[in-house]
């Protein structure tokens, strides 16, 4: 006898539909799984089997074969195991039901019949979502991912007799019902870290503003102890709420890396990732014999902070020039190509010695050759796709005994948000939203100068040597000033401004 049920399998970040076929014949008892299954599937048999078993269901002794089709896709994790169970007890009439065309079923099974979580369940769900399937049988701890694609039946099952009963028609489970608002305003968005706490730094909080507002990114060079984590840490605080289309995203990059937490189906907080300077490639920039996301795609929608940049090894630095050049990661395996998107905000905090004090005190014991070695870590070509380069000098006494001169986050972040939100009425038809992913076609329509403006730019181009691109992020970083200042047009003071958070290179010799 032969039943079909339909599943699904990720690859990369996306789900893809499966149909798991399981046809049970007369001959010697076996129990085959074929169609590319990788070890966790292979193990299914014996999982699925046991459970069968624990459940009080004979299992069949014949032949049982199993296809996962089509069979030219790896199919890997242990998610299949519900539906292979579920197609083997309708070959042997356990489930009256045979005809499972509109329904997907994803699950792992324990061997006492439980049914355990997987990772990926929203991806897969709304895979599923768009090729037609209207209900979705789950595990039980997966129900509030899941239920965050509208328009479906969510059905999260506990037991392996509990879903018998269920397609039986002996129970009744009533689908999940999840409140998107409630979600998206949970006060978990209230954030720790405001930078009503940093004292002094002026120019750097200005900076990150600017970074802010154009989701520009940012480099931060000075002495031990002037505060370049601490505000680093706070800069989601200044970035806008997500939507809850970012929000998906995000979740299901997390869902995929089996990062999300179960009690908080959605990530509604803009990330914040830091990952140690030991980080491998694979790690940082997604991959592994199985690719999975890496860190920069982890950081999607949010902030990828590298604290001691010139402490990463070289090569994994330079695994970022192409994320941070076109938003995403491509990795090429001998199975296919994945992409996995990285639209990010870089920022990197960095001493400029080995001691970290030159350029800042006397107390600098690093020879010329060690310090050039030291920031020789950076290349050149890294170093230009930062849009903004700032000193973070050391603080004054003066500064730290001051009460009440700070900003707080929440009135930067009303300028960042008002500032985004000209971007996006501005770019609705180009396909963009922020300043930092003007294109050169977008800079030469949307980053007009006035003769004066141009005079200005070219004499620095000139005498600093800039590249096309710093000339161009130049550009970018002017029109987000503007923008903050409501401007329609860029101005002398935009350009000027933009062109001091752009001078590093020549202080520190990079």
């Amino acid at each position: 006898m032969l039943s079909k049920v339909i599943s699904s399998t990720l690859i990369g970040i996306d789900g893809f539909k499966i149909v798991v076929e399981v046809d049970i014949s007369q001959g010697l008892p076996a129990f085959d799984i074929v169609g590319l299954p990788d070890s966790a599937v292979k193990e299914s048999k014996d999982r699925v089997r046991t459970a069968i078993k624990n459940s009080n269901i004979d299992m069949p002794v014949k032949r049982v074969t199993i296809n996962l089709a089509p069979a030219n896709i790896k199919k890997e994790g242990p998610a299949f195991d519900l539906p292979i169970a579920v197609g083997i007890l309708a070959c042997i009439e356990a489930i009256k039901e045979n005809s499972f065309n509109d329904i997907m079923i994803i699950g792992e099974l324990s061997l006492d019949g439980s049914v355990k979580s997987v990772n990926g369940i929203l991806p897969m769900v709304c895979t599923g979502k768009d090729i037609g399937i209207k209900k979705f049988i789950v595990p039980y701890d997966n129900i509030e991912e899941a239920g965050l694609v509208s328009d479906v039946e969510i059905i999260g099952i506990k037991t392996l007799i509990e879903l018998i009963n269920y397609l039986n028609g002996k129970n009744k489970i009533e689908p999940v019902n999840i409140n998107i608002d409630n979600l998206l305003k949970s006060d978990t968005l209230n954030n720790e870290f405001d930078f009503l706490d940093v004292k002094g730094q002026e120019n750097v909080k200005r900076a990150l503003e600017i970074a802010a507002a154009g989701m520009h990114n940012i480099i931060m060079v000075g002495p031990p102890g002037s505060g370049k984590t601490m505000m680093a840490k706070r800069i989601p605080s200044i970035l806008p709420d997500m939507s809850f289309n970012e929000s998906i995203e995000i979740t299901k990059i997390y869902s995929v890396s089996g990062i999300l937490k179960n009690k908080n189906s959605l990530v509604i907080k803009r990330p914040f990732r830091a990952p140690h300077h030991t980080i491998s490639k694979s790690a940082m920039v997604g991959g592994g014999r199985v690719p999975k996301p890496g860190e920069v795609s982890l950081s999607h929608n949010g902030v990828l902070f590298l604290d001691e940049l010139p402490e990463f090894n070289r090569s994994v630095l330079e695994e970022l020039r192409q994320p941070l050049e076109d938003g995403i990661v491509n990795i090429s395996r001998v199975n296919g190509s994945m992409s996995f998107p990285a639209n990010l905000m870089l920022v990197a905090a960095m001493n400029p010695c080995p001691c970290g004090f030159y350029g800042y005190s006397d107390k600098c014991t690093c020879s010329q050759n060690t310090i050039s070695k030291y920031l020789g870590k950076i290349s050149g070509p890294l170093l230009d796709r930062i849009d903004i380069q700032v000193e973070a000098s050391a603080v004054n006494y003066e500064d730290l005994g001051v009460k009440g001169k700070s900003e707080s986050s929440k009135d930067i972040k009303e300028r960042v948000i008002l500032a985004q939100k000209v971007q996006i009425e501005r770019y609705k038809n180009d396909g963009i939203y922020f300043n930092s992913q003007l294109t050169a076609g977008l800079i030469e329509k949307y980053c007009e100068l006035g003769e004066a403006e141009r005079q200005i730019l070219k004499g620095v181009f000139d005498r600093l040597n800039l590249s096309a691109r710093a000339y161009h992020k130049i550009l970018k970083i002017a029109r987000t000033i503007a923008d903050l200042e409501q401007s329609k047009n860029i101005g002398v003071t935009h350009i000027a401004e933009a062109v001091q958070l752009r001078n590093l290179d020549r202080k520190f010799m990079f």
